[in-house]
């Protein structure tokens, strides 16, 4: 029952969102950018991440690991944007 009401309220939360006036050229460049910055960030992190995750052992892999990830997340936002 509440997943048919929240599956209702998704829904027509959409439609009302489809009936909105369409983008500009400007807004659509600048959503395109955020979506690009986000991806750049996310894909470095994930890639660093990984890399990071190759070094240590115990806790020092998991340090490894999001210090990877933290330094892709930065590269990667700032190759991105």
């Amino acid at each position: 029952m509440k997943l048919r009401v929240f599956s209702l309220i998704l829904v027509g939360t959409g439609l009302v969102a489809a009936c909105g006036p369409a983008p500009t050229p400007q807004q659509q460049a600048a959503r395109q950018h955020e979506i690009a910055c986000l991806g750049g960030t996310l894909g470095g992190a994930l890639i660093g991440g990984a890399i990071g995750n190759q070094f240590g052992g115990g806790s020092g892999k998991t340090i490894l690991t999001a210090a990877g990830a933290a330094a892709g997340g930065f590269e990667g936002q700032r190759f991105a944007c």
